[in-house]
């Protein structure tokens, strides 16, 4: 699903102010750790930490820094964790959540996925979470990610699919968001819809071998009450929020459709019946 943080965009793209978002979508943006969106990278980051215990780890489109801040902890302490993000704001956040969880093996800066500021063969680790599915040549942001990459080193990215997104009871209001925001916002600037299927594809268009990629699928579920909560208060939160209002109604999203929208996203979570899950793309590339 769309995310308006923890991505890398193309500059021109207006980036939306985590100043202005109301405090609960933090806690939805935050929820996302290594252990729940990274699990498939864990084991191998172990591994290597286990020979070479000061690993140098990128984190692309660090977001709310959530994620990142466990990688840290995974390999400490003698290995360091930089996390990198187009929008500052949020790398201030990120700051605040390293803090408040007393990481110290960690740094943020303000970066574009498609030109990283960095040398070649700088990191041992390089990953992105839910950042090509909103960009334009995806697999150009993955080349630059193994650019920066040892050789001997490996590049991680997991990815939404969002046309496998399912959702019961099929709510109007849930059925529009679905269609007519999520997808035609995401494609509309330059997006992927199917990012989790085509993941492989990219890692092969960077000059990857096939014999040095590992492909695996997980998925996103929201069936328990506090899981629905969470998501719930993300979407009308964020995406039917009043710092993006403005740029829906820019779209074409009638305020109609928003307050639709936002009704069914208020009812779904309070049904005992409410399931919400989606299919996601993972993708280890080994550096040779």
């Amino acid at each position: 699903m769309s995310q308006p943080t923890g991505q890398t965009i193309p500059q021109e793209t207006e980036q939306i102010d985590w100043s202005k978002l109301p405090k609960d979508v933090f806690g939805f943006m935050e929820a996302r750790t290594a252990s729940n969106s990274a699990a498939f990278l864990i084991p191998t980051l172990k591994e290597m930490r286990a020979a070479n215990p000061n690993l140098k780890m990128l984190d692309v489109g660090a977001g709310a820094g959530s994620m990142t801040a466990e990688f840290a902890q995974i390999i400490a302490p003698g290995g360091h964790v930089t996390g990198v993000d187009v929008n500052p704001v949020a790398l201030s956040r990120a700051g605040e959540v390293a803090k408040i969880r007393g990481v110290n093996n960690i740094g943020f800066q303000t970066a574009d996925g498609y030109k990283l500021p960095f040398e070649d063969d700088t990191f041992d680790v390089v990953h992105c979470h839910q950042v090509l599915c909103h960009n334009k040549n995806p697999w150009e942001i993955l080349a630059e990610m193994l650019r920066v990459t040892k050789p001997g080193g490996v590049c991680a990215a997991r990815e939404g699919d969002l046309d496998t997104e399912i959702m019961w009871p099929p709510l109007p209001g849930m059925l529009k968001f679905h269609h007519d925001l999520e997808v035609k916002l995401i494609v509309g600037r330059g997006g992927c819809a199917t990012a989790g299927r085509q993941l492989l594809s990219w890692a092969l268009r960077t000059g990857a071998k096939r014999s040095q990629i590992k492909t695996s699928y997980s998925t996103w579920s929201y069936t328990e009450p506090e899981d629905r909560k969470l998501w719930a208060s993300g979407m009308v939160g964020v995406a039917l929020g009043a710092a993006v209002r403005e740029k829906n109604i820019a779209a074409g999203i009638t305020v109609e459709d928003m307050d639709e929208m936002r009704a069914s996203w208020l009812e779904w979570v309070d049904r005992d019946d409410a399931v919400l899950a989606q299919l996601i793309g993972e993708v280890i590339i080994q550096k040779s």
